[in-house]
């Protein structure tokens, strides 16, 4: 029979981290905007929050969680970037091939026959 560990009463409740949640959300903006280059901001933002989230959990000694919501909500906005990286790149290949001059005339001299 296993049995859970007495919890001393002065002890608080484990409680889910707000900033854990906040990363979850900023990547799901993160990947939702990515393509339109908008997912870069909320996505540098949930970055930079889950290392200050990971550092709060660790500190917390198991009385946080939320340790899985960084987790997804990191590659969410890892995907996020990608994503705005592969829109700039389309971007400058569709700009590019617009200045290409199209070839609606000849490409010779007149008299050759």
């Amino acid at each position: 029979m296993l049995t859970q560990p007495l919890r001393h009463p002065a002890d608080p409740d484990p409680t889910a981290s707000t900033k854990a949640r906040a990363v979850l959300v900023l990547g799901i903006v993160a990947l939702v905007t990515g393509p339109m280059v908008g997912g870069l901001v909320p996505a540098w933002i949930a970055l930079l929050l889950a290392r200050q989230a990971t550092a709060d959990i660790d500190a917390a000694a198991g009385f946080l969680t939320g340790r899985r919501s960084v987790r997804i909500g990191t590659a969410l906005a890892w995907v996020g970037v990608a994503l705005a990286a592969t829109a700039l790149v389309l971007a400058v290949v569709i700009g590019l091939l617009h200045l290409v001059p199209t070839g609606a005339g000849q490409d010779f001299d007149s008299h050759t026959s």
